[in-house]
């Protein structure tokens, strides 16, 4: 996960009986040169790696994109696999639109200071109704999308 805008960059899951070392052995050679890899605990070696905020991700695909729903809908495999990427991808998606939101406020902010929750409805909310609208309407309901970003805007963290 890239730690400003919260993109997943890489990914790997298997059955549960496949640990998260050998998982993490997969993502060597995926991170980004010159960027920051931290460890948490139980990662001891440092070919292997986990990233920092990456619980947030996860949070945020459960709680909000699901719902809470404990199970995947799919019961094959290769299907719950296919669920998974659709979830990242999902995911990804909202994410990236967000980046583009965080571009258009005036200052410097990142995209990780606006609300996901309220990002993930704003979102939701435009593409539902865009089926229903004309053709010429579409920029205007874009420009007014933008517009609502700072309502995202998260209020700062505190020290930790």
């Amino acid at each position: 996960m890239e730690l400003s805008s919260h993109l997943i960059s890489s990914s790997a899951f298997d059955d549960y009986k496949v640990s998260e070392m050998r998982l993490a052995e997969q993502l060597i050679g995926k991170a980004n040169d010159h960027s920051l890899t931290l460890f948490d605990r139980g990662f001891y070696s440092t070919g292997l790696l986990h990233q920092w905020e990456i619980e947030l991700g996860y949070r945020e695909q459960k709680q909000y994109m699901l719902g809470n729903r404990l199970t995947l809908r799919s019961r094959r495999p290769d299907m719950i696999k296919q669920e998974l990427w659709g979830i990242l991808l999902s995911y990804n998606l909202v994410r990236y639109q967000m980046v583009k939101m965080a571009n258009t406020l005036k200052g410097d902010y990142l995209p990780y200071q606006l609300s996901f929750n309220g990002s993930l409805a704003h979102i939701i909310r435009l593409l539902v109704g865009l089926p229903f609208s004309s053709p010429g309407a579409i920029p205007g309901q874009l420009k007014h999308f933008y517009e609502l970003t700072p309502s995202l805007l998260l209020a700062p963290r505190g020290e930790r």
